[in-house]
C-alpha cells in the first residue's frame, strides 16, 4: 500500500510540474525569440530602442499577472487546484497562437504590435495565476520532510521552460535556418509548438489528483474560500510575500531572461554564444534547485534566504561589473554561473515558504497575488528599466537597484522566523498521500 501511495503522489507532482514547464516555455519563448522578431514589430529606431519596444510589451504582460493571481488563486481556493491549473494553460496556448500568426507591421501596420500585446496579455493573465496555484499543489501533495524538495521541482520546470525555449533556438540558429530565415519568419514556430505543448499540459491537467488539502477544507462550508477579504485577515503573511519576492524576482529576472540580452548588447557576445551560455548556466542552474530544496528540508528556509540576501547584497555590483567589461567567454560564463547559484538560495525555496504562510483556504490566492503584484512591478520591469538606463548610459544605476531591493529583502529573510517549523501546513488535514 505504501508504494502505491507513493506512486500516487510521484503521478501528481510530475503531472502539476510538467503542465508547469509547458506553460512557463510559452512565457519565456517570447523573451527568448525577442531579439529576431522586434524589428517585425517595431520596424525603426536602433537595436536598443527595438528591444525596448518589446521590452515594454513584456513588461505590461507582467501588469496582468496580478489580475490572474486573483482570478486563479480564487478559483483555486474556491473550486479546486486542478480546475485552476487547466483553465491557466488554456489561456496560454491562446496567447501563444496569437502571436505564432500576427503578420508583421509591414503587413498590417498598427495592428501587429497590437495583437502582440493582447497575447502577451493574455499570457500574462495565465501566468499570474500559475505560479500560486501550482506552488499551492506542489506544497500540498508533498510529505511534511520532504516539502522544500518536492515544491523545488516548481522552479526546475520554470527554467526548464526556458531551457526548452533556448534549446529550440539554438536547433533554429546552428541547424535549421539562417539568420535571414529566422528574422522573417523562423521566430513562429516555437509559439507554434508552445501552442501544441499546451494541448499536452491540458490532458497532464484534466487527469491530475486533488489536494487532500482542499477537499479537507471544502467541507467547511461556513468559511469564506478565496476572497480579498479572508486574504486580509494575514496581512504579515502578504507582506512577507512581497518582501521576500522583492529582491529575489529581480535577482532572478536579471540573469536568465534579461541575461541573454546583456550577453548581446554589453558583452558584445554573437546571438548564438548569448543562447548557448544561457541554455548551459539555465541547465546548471534547473539541477541545483532539487539540492538547495532538500537542503532546507535538512537545515530549515531562513539559512539559505539569508545566504542569498547577504550575497546578492555584496556581490551584485562586482559580478555584474566585471561581467560588463569581459572579453572572455568563459569568464562571462563563470561569472553568470555564480550569480545563479547565489539566486538558487532564493528560487528553490521560494515557493514552499509563501505556501507555508497560509492555511489551506486562502492559499493559492495568499501566495499568488501578492507574489504577482511584487514581480509585475519589479521582476516584470527589469529589463526595460535595464535597457533605458543602457540608452541613458548609466548602465551601473541598473546593477545598484538590483543591490537596494536585494537587501531590503534581506532585511525580511532576519527578522522572519523560519517557516519550516511554523508551517500552515501542518495545520491542514492529514493528506490522502501520507
Amino acid at each position: 500500500m505504501a508504494e502505491q501511495i507513493s506512486v500516487k503522489r510521484l503521478k501528481a507532482i510530475l503531472g502539476g510540474s510538467i503542465g508547469n514547464l509547458v506553460e512557463w516555455y510559452d512565457w519565456y519563448a517570447y523573451s527568448a525569440f525577442a531579439i529576431y522578431f522586434s524589428a517585425s514589430f517595431f520596424p525603426k529606431g536602433n537595436p536598443t530602442v527595438q528591444l525596448l519596444n518589446t521590452a515594454g510589451i513584456f513588461a505590461l504582460g507582467f501588469l496582468m499577472r496580478p489580475l490572474g493571481g486573483y482570478i486563479f488563486g480564487r478559483v483555486a481556493d474556491r473550486s479546486g487546484r486542478k480546475q485552476s491549473m487547466t483553465l491557466s494553460v488554456l489561456l496560454m496556448s491562446l496567447g501563444s497562437l496569437v502571436i505564432a500568426l500576427t503578420p508583421t507591421y509591414h503587413a498590417i501596420g498598427i495592428v501587429a504590435p497590437i495583437l502582440l500585446l493582447s497575447a502577451r496579455l493574455l499570457q500574462g493573465l495565465s501566468v499570474g495565476g500559475e505560479y500560486g496555484v501550482s506552488a499551492t499543489y506542489l506544497s500540498e501533495m508533498a510529505t511534511k520532510n520532504r516539502r522544500g524538495f518536492y515544491s523545488s521541482f516548481q522552479y526546475v520546470t520554470l527554467i526548464g521552460g526556458q531551457l526548452l525555449a533556448l534549446g529550440i533556438q539554438l536547433i533554429l540558429q546552428r541547424l535549421l535556418l539562417s539568420e535571414a530565415q529566422l528574422l522573417e519568419w523562423g521566430w513562429r514556430i516555437p509559439f507554434v509548438f508552445g501552442a501544441i505543448l499546451s494541448i499536452v499540459a491540458l490532458y497532464l491537467r484534466n487527469n491530475l489528483e486533488e489536494t487532500q488539502a482542499f477537499k479537507s477544507q471544502k467541507e467547511h462550508q461556513s468559511v469564506r474560500k478565496g476572497t480579498i477579504k479572508e486574504l486580509l485577515k494575514h496581512p504579515k503573511a502578504v507582506i512577507k510575500v512581497i518582501g521576500l519576492t522583492l529582491g529575489g524576482t529581480l535577482a532572478f529576472y536579471t540573469y536568465t531572461t534579461y541575461m541573454q540580452k546583456f550577453l548581446v548588447n554589453t558583452v558584445h557576445l554573437t546571438k548564438e554564444q548569448s543562447t548557448l551560455m544561457s541554455f548551459v548556466t539555465l541547465l546548471i542552474f534547473a539541477a541545483l534547485q532539487p539540492l538547495f530544496g532538500a537542503l532546507s528540508d535538512k537545515i530549515g528556509r531562513k539559512p539559505l534566504l539569508i545566504g542569498f540576501g547577504i550575497l546578492g547584497t555584496v556581490c551584485t555590483v562586482p559580478l555584474l561589473t566585471t561581467l560588463s567589461h569581459t572579453t572572455s567567454q568563459w569568464q562571462a560564463f563563470f561569472l553568470l554561473l555564480a550569480a545563479l547559484i547565489i539566486v538558487s538560495g532564493y528560487t528553490s525555496i521560494n515557493a514552499i515558504v509563501k505556501a507555508e504562510l497560509f492555511p489551506a483556504q486562502i492559499r493559492a490566492l495568499g501566495v499568488g497575488l501578492p507574489y504577482a503584484l511584487t514581480v509585475a512591478i519589479f521582476g516584470g520591469t527589469a529589463e526595460y528599466i535595464a535597457l533605458w538606463m543602457k540608452d541613458w548610459h548609466h548602465e551601473s544605476y541598473y546593477y545598484w537597484y538590483i543591490t537596494i531591493c536585494i537587501f531590503i529583502s534581506l532585511t525580511v529573510y532576519v527578522t522572519m522566523k523560519d517557516t519550516k517549523d511554523n508551517s500552515s501546513l501542518n495545520q491542514d488535514s492529514d493528506h490522502k498521500y501520507n
